[in-house]
C-alpha cells in the first residue's frame, strides 16, 4: 500500500498555478487549502516568491483571522522551532461562495408568490432574520447610536455608508449607503428594499422609512430613522421602491405591480 503522507511541498505542487488575476493572498489560501499544512519554505517555493513576502502575507491573513500557526520542532531537536501554517475554519469557509446564486434563484422563486399580503409578510419576516447577524453588536441607547453601530458593522463588510443628520428637518438620524449592498437582487426585484428596511427598523428599535432610493436616480439609499411613514404619502406611492419598502410596516400601503 502506498503511503499517503505526502510532505507539504509535495502536495503543493499538484495544485495547479493560480492565474494572474487573482490576488497574491488568495494564491496563498488556495495552497494552504489544498496543503492542509505547509511552512514558509514550501509556500515561498510554490508561489515562486521570497520568504519575506510570505511571511508578510501570512501576518495579514493570520490578522484577519483566515490562518493559524502551529509550531514545530526541526527533527534535530535544536534551534528555532519551525512553524507550519495553516486556514482557520473561517479560512475554510471561505473557499466556495455561492451564495450569489443561491440568493438569487431563491429571490425569483419568491417572486412568483401572487398574494401580496403573504409576500408582505415573508419580507419583513425575511428583514427580522438578517437582523440577527446583527443585533449582539447593535448596542446603543437611541435610533441615532444605533444607526451609528449598524454603519461601523457594515463598513466592516465593505459597505460604504454613514449616519447624518435628515436634510430635511435636521432631527433625525438617516443611515445612508453609497453602494447597494444586494445589486443583483435589487436589479431583479425591489422587494430587497422593504426586507433591508425591515432590517434596519429592527436593529434602531424605531419606524424607518426609506426616503431615497439608487434604484430611482438618487445618489443613494437613505434610510430615516424615528418617524412613521404617513398613509397617504404620495410621494412613497409615486417612487416604487420606497412603497414597496414602506409598504412592509404599513400594510394599507399597496406593494406596487413593478415590485413584485
Amino acid at each position: 500500500m502506498r503511503s499517503s503522507n505526502a510532505g507539504p511541498s509535495q502536495k503543493i505542487a499538484s495544485k495547479p498555478q493560480p492565474t494572474a488575476s487573482r490576488s497574491s493572498d488568495s494564491a496563498l489560501l488556495e495552497l494552504l487549502r489544498v496543503a492542509g499544512a505547509a511552512g514558509i519554505g514550501d509556500l515561498a517555493a510554490a508561489l515562486g516568491v521570497t520568504a519575506t513576502a510570505i511571511r508578510q502575507r501570512l501576518d495579514r491573513l493570520t490578522k484577519a483571522g483566515l490562518v493559524e500557526r502551529s509550531a514545530r520542532e526541526p527533527s534535530t531537536g535544536r534551534g528555532r522551532p519551525a512553524h507550519r501554517y495553516s486556514l482557520t475554519e473561517k479560512g475554510r469557509r471561505g473557499g466556495g461562495d455561492n451564495f450569489r446564486d443561491l440568493a438569487l434563484v431563491l429571490w425569483r422563486e419568491m417572486r412568483g408568490i401572487r398574494d401580496p399580503e403573504v409576500r408582505r409578510g415573508l419580507l419583513s419576516r425575511i428583514g427580522t432574520a438578517m437582523a440577527l447577524g446583527y443585533r449582539d453588536r447593535v448596542l446603543g441607547s437611541t435610533p441615532e447610536a444605533r444607526l451609528g453601530d449598524v454603519a461601523r458593522l457594515f463598513q466592516e463588510r465593505q459597505i460604504s455608508c454613514a449616519v447624518e443628520a435628515d436634510h430635511v428637518g435636521g432631527a433625525l438620524p438617516v443611515l445612508t449607503t453609497y453602494a447597494c449592498p444586494y445589486p443583483d437582487l435589487a436589479e431583479q426585484d425591489r422587494g430587497i428594499c422593504a426586507a433591508e428596511r425591515a432590517m434596519l427598523e429592527e436593529l434602531a428599535g424605531a419606524p424607518v422609512r426609506l426616503s431615497e432610493c439608487r434604484l430611482d436616480g438618487g445618489s443613494c439609499c437613505r434610510f430615516t430613522a424615528g418617524e412613521p411613514v404617513p398613509a397617504a404619502a404620495g410621494s412613497a406611492l409615486e417612487n416604487p421602491a420606497v412603497a414597496a419598502s414602506n409598504a412592509v410596516r404599513f400594510p394599507m400601503q399597496s406593494i406596487p405591480e413593478s415590485a413584485r
